[in-house]
C-alpha cells in the first residue's frame, strides 16, 4: 500500500481494531467519519470537529464537482486547505447519487449522464472523471465509481449492475494510476445476495485495491438483512486491508450490532455480528 498501510492491533472473532497509517496522520479503526458533504461539516467549525477526536472526514465528489467545482478547489490549494482540515480525507465517487438521483440520470457503459439537481445543467461522470475529480480535490482515500442499485431490485438486475460496477472498478483503478501517499478503495456490491457479494469481493481482489468498501447497504433492506449481508461478505475480504462500511453509522445500527454480538455470544455460537460490529462505525 506504499505510503498508506493498515496495521491490525487486536482481534476478537471477526471483529478487529487497527490503525490506518497515512502521510497526513493515523486513522484509528473502527472509526466514524463525520460527513463534510460540500466541504464543511454542517453546524461545526473545523476546530470543533478536531476536538471530537475525529481522525478522518468524508467529502462528497458529486456535490463538490457541481459547487464550487473540483478545478476551483484545486486552484485554491486542495480540499484540505479549503476545509481547514489537515488530517486525512476520504472522498466518495458519486456512485450513491447515481441511485438517489435516478430520475435525473441515464447510465451507459461509458458512465452516467445526469442533470444537476441545482440548476439542471448537463453533467457526465465516468470512472475516469470520478478519479480525476478526487485527484484534483487532493483526497487521501479515493473511491471507485460504482452503481448502487436501489433496494428491491431482482437478483438478475443486481447481477447485471454488479458486472457493470466491476468493469467500472477496473477502469477506476487504471485511472487512479500511481499517486504516492494516496489510496484507492474498491466497493463490494451484490445487494443482499450472498453469492453475488462473494463474486464481487473476489473480482475486486483480482484487480487489487488498497482497501475494500462494502456498498449498497442501508438503502432500505432493514437492519437484520444488512447484518446478514455483512456476515456473508466479510469472510471474502482480505484481513490485511482496511474495510469501509459505506453509508452506515447511525446510533441504532451501532447499538444493533453490539446487541446482535451479545446474543450470539450468549448462545455459545460463533458471533456473526463480530464481523458487523467492526465496520458498523464506518471504517
Amino acid at each position: 500500500m506504499s505510503d498508506i498501510r493498515f496495521e491490525r492491533k487486536a482481534t476478537d472473532g471477526a471483529a478487529r481494531t487497527g490503525i490506518l497509517h497515512t502521510p497526513r496522520g493515523e486513522i484509528r479503526t473502527p472509526a466514524f467519519m463525520p460527513v463534510g458533504t460540500a466541504g464543511t461539516v454542517k453546524a461545526m467549525l473545523p476546530q470543533s470537529v478536531r476536538e471530537t477526536g475525529a481522525d478522518v472526514l468524508l467529502g462528497n465528489t458529486y456535490h463538490l464537482m457541481l459547487r464550487p467545482g473540483a478545478e476551483r478547489v484545486a486552484r485554491l490549494g486542495g480540499l484540505h486547505k479549503f476545509m481547514d482540515w489537515e488530517r486525512p480525507i476520504l472522498t466518495d465517487s458519486g456512485g450513491f447519487q447515481v441511485m438517489s438521483l435516478s430520475s435525473l440520470r441515464k447510465i451507459t457503459e461509458e458512465g452516467v449522464r445526469f442533470q444537476s439537481h441545482i440548476d439542471g445543467h448537463a453533467e457526465f461522470l465516468s470512472p475516469e472523471r470520478a478519479m480525476e475529480i478526487q485527484r484534483l480535490l487532493g483526497s487521501d482515500i479515493q473511491m471507485v465509481l460504482d452503481e448502487c442499485p436501489a433496494f428491491g431490485a431482482s437478483e438478475a438486475e443486481i447481477e447485471k449492475s454488479l458486472a457493470l460496477s466491476m468493469r467500472w472498478a477496473k477502469r477506476s483503478k487504471e485511472a487512479f494510476g500511481e499517486q504516492p501517499g494516496r489510496a484507492c478503495f474498491g466497493i463490494v456490491q451484490g445487494g443482499v445476495f450472498a453469492p453475488l457479494r462473494a463474486r464481487s469481493a473476489e473480482a475486486l481482489q483480482d484487480i487489487g485495491f488498497d482497501g475494500y468498501a462494502i456498498g449498497g447497504l442501508a438503502v432500505g433492506e432493514g437492519q437484520t438483512a444488512m447484518f446478514d449481508t455483512l456476515d456473508a461478505t466479510l469472510p471474502h475480504l482480505p484481513t490485511d486491508r482496511p474495510r469501509y462500511l459505506m453509508g452506515v453509522g447511525k446510533p441504532d445500527d451501532i447499538v444493533g450490532a453490539v446487541l446482535r454480538a451479545r446474543r450470539s455470544i450468549r448462545s455459545a455460537a460463533v458471533p456473526p455480528a463480530a464481523s458487523s460490529a467492526g465496520p458498523t462505525c464506518t471504517m
